[in-house]
């Protein structure tokens, strides 16, 4: 069951992100959670980690967040576990630029009053740039 909970937990996410829905947002988080951006970008506390999204979101106009696939490893007993997310964004931004995301996030979870959330989640970008692919890859092998 945990681990259909941990999948409901990251497609909310995806959903609030599409939505803009702060509270739905802020509800996937734990209080004393940690959001890693990567650049040094690292923000602690549900209430600061909404506000550094909020600011993000007033540029753009719209997103769409897929989330891809996913592995999890949970210890029932202690409640906490780890996981792997894979997502992809459409994004259209404030000034009009259009492009996609292609990264994941390195997860932790906890269990708060029986319901599953991020104690922590670290972004790593495998690809920020225009839809036709033209930017580097972050990941490039060769």
């Amino acid at each position: 069951m945990s681990r259909v909970a941990i999948t409901d937990l990251t497609h909310r996410y995806a959903d609030a992100v599409v939505h803009r829905d702060p509270d739905q947002w802020a509800g996937t988080w734990a209080p004393d959670a940690v959001w890693e951006l990567g650049k040094g970008r690292r923000v602690e506390g549900r209430d600061a980690i909404l506000g550094l999204w909020n600011s993000a979101m007033d540029g753009f106009k719209a997103v769409v967040q897929n989330v891809v696939n996913s592995t999890a490893s949970l210890d029932e007993d202690a409640g906490t576990g780890s996981g792997r997310c894979y997502i992809m964004e459409h994004w259209w931004r404030a000034d009009d630029s259009k492009g996609i995301l292609l990264a994941y996030y390195d997860d932790l979870y906890t269990r708060v009053d029986g319901e599953w959330l991020f104690a922590s989640r670290e972004l790593v970008i495998q690809y920020g740039g225009p839809q036709d692919l033209s930017a580097p890859f972050q990941n490039a092998w060769a």
